[in-house]
């Protein structure tokens, strides 16, 4: 009787250490560390709880003009939204960024007169250097070069959809930025990728950059800062921005 009972005991533990065993390494897929943080989430038209809003408060003081730290920006501010002042150059931010999540809010003038390639033109230069397209592309009624058009990484990336709004009706971007590194030799460890989404659409997935933003033959990577301030193009067009905030990744 007694070696009948011992048996059981030993089955019974044997058992037991194997559903431990089995809910070990069930728990080894389970990640506990690291408690993400908890945020609050923005409700339409309004920035997440942990962005930089990059305008608010009816003025460009996170902004200053390309021209040199003393100029500030002269963009025209009406209320909630900036506007592009013809000939006054780009803007660039104060801070500097690096990886980030951005949103962009910007609108087409619907009733300027300027020559078709130019009309809406302007851009969204992460680190200043590598360009998300602004451009009237409502059903091609502006036709341009595809990798030129709206949504577009300037020259390299053709949108993979076109989704433009017309003229004079609010328009989105949400990019998300991973910034090329480099090794200590100054050569590139790993170009910077892109996703975009224009009007919640998915437009660009992921594409690696073949280097920064030109008007003719690519540029290869040359070292840079880890981060870098955002420029907003000027190019002769009265395009109009609101509702701008960029969280550091």
């Amino acid at each position: 009787m007694k070696k009948y009972s011992f048996y059981i005991l030993v089955s019974v533990l044997c058992i037991d250490s194997v559903v431990n065993a089995q809910q070990k390494q069930k728990n080894n897929f389970e990640d506990w560390s690291d408690k993400p943080v908890v945020i609050t989430p923005g409700l339409k038209g309004k920035a997440p709880s942990d962005a930089i809003v990059l305008f608010s408060k009816n003025n460009l003081d996170q902004w200053k003009s390309i021209k040199g730290e003393e100029n500030p920006a002269t963009w025209k501010v009406t209320g909630r939204k900036f506007t592009i002042v013809p000939g006054t150059g780009d803007i660039i931010t104060r801070r500097t960024f690096g990886d980030c999540q951005l949103h962009v809010e910007w609108k087409i003038p619907a009733n300027e007169q300027q020559e078709s390639l130019n009309w809406g033109n302007s851009g969204v230069y992460l680190m200043g250097l590598y360009e998300v397209q602004i451009y009237s592309s409502y059903m091609d009624e502006h036709p341009i070069y595809f990798n030129g058009q709206a949504g577009s990484i300037y020259k390299q990336y053709k949108p993979l959809v076109n989704v433009s709004k017309p003229a004079g009706k609010w328009q989105s971007f949400d990019i998300i930025f991973t910034a090329p590194r480099f090794n200590s030799d100054q050569t590139l460890k790993s170009p910077a990728y892109v996703t975009v989404f224009h009007n919640n659409v998915l437009i660009q997935n992921q594409v690696t950059l073949k280097g920064p933003t030109t008007h003719g033959d690519y540029t290869e990577y040359t070292a840079h800062p880890e981060k870098l301030p955002l420029f907003l193009q000027e190019h002769g067009s009265r395009v109009s921005f609101r509702n701008l905030w960029i969280r550091e990744l």
